[in-house]
């Protein structure tokens, strides 16, 4: 998103209190071999651009005492996902940014966490679902059920679960929640 067109929606809406962070995915790839100019791009587009809006609306929360800045990566920067080593390892690197940021504004009330979705039921993950299949010579339909075998709740989640957890941040209720990661998962991450 532009500066301009925050500043649009600052004169339309008021200020932004409330951000919440959301790119978009590189293709699949291994973690190795990956041409540099391929690292380049998905680190603008994925790490960069967050940090670059964030700072753009931090200094208004900070003046107002309130703000919620919500990212969301993947649940692999905690259990790294294979034949996704561009996205495994970009989103790591805005948990790191994002623990940094909530010591540096928390005392103004400004709360930052971090979202870690698993698998849930959107474009991007039938995307991920169909490239899969395509790699394994598989149906789409095998590769979903072995991937649902895999989450205890046996199934993907809906997108407005995932939803409910980000608005749960994004209220007053939330206040004293910060510099966490929070996984929406079905609990497909084993680890504690």
């Amino acid at each position: 998103m532009s500066q301009a067109r925050v500043g649009q929606i600052e004169a339309e809406l008021g200020p932004v209190d409330i951000l919440v962070n959301n790119t978009g995915g590189p293709p699949p790839t291994q973690a190795s071999g990956q041409p540099s100019d391929l690292w380049a791009k998905h680190f603008q587009s994925m790490v960069l651009s967050v940090i670059a809006l964030t700072d753009r609306v931090l200094p208004g929360m900070r003046a107002r005492k309130w703000g919620r800045i919500i990212t969301s990566t993947s649940s692999g920067v905690e259990a790294p996902i294979p034949n996704l080593g561009i996205s495994n390892a970009l989103r790591l690197s805005l948990v790191g940014w994002s623990k940094t940021l909530a010591r540096e504004v928390g005392g103004d009330g400004v709360t930052t966490n971090i979202v870690l979705p698993g698998r849930i039921a959107t474009a991007r993950i039938g995307f991920l679902d169909e490239q899969k299949a395509k790699r394994e010579k598989r149906s789409v339909e095998a590769v979903a059920a072995e991937s649902t075998g895999s989450i205890p709740l046996g199934r993907y989640g809906r997108p407005e679960e995932y939803g409910d957890v980000v608005a749960f941040l994004a209220s007053e209720r939330a206040s004293y929640l910060t510099g966490s990661v929070i996984r929406v998962d079905g609990g497909l991450i084993a680890s504690i």
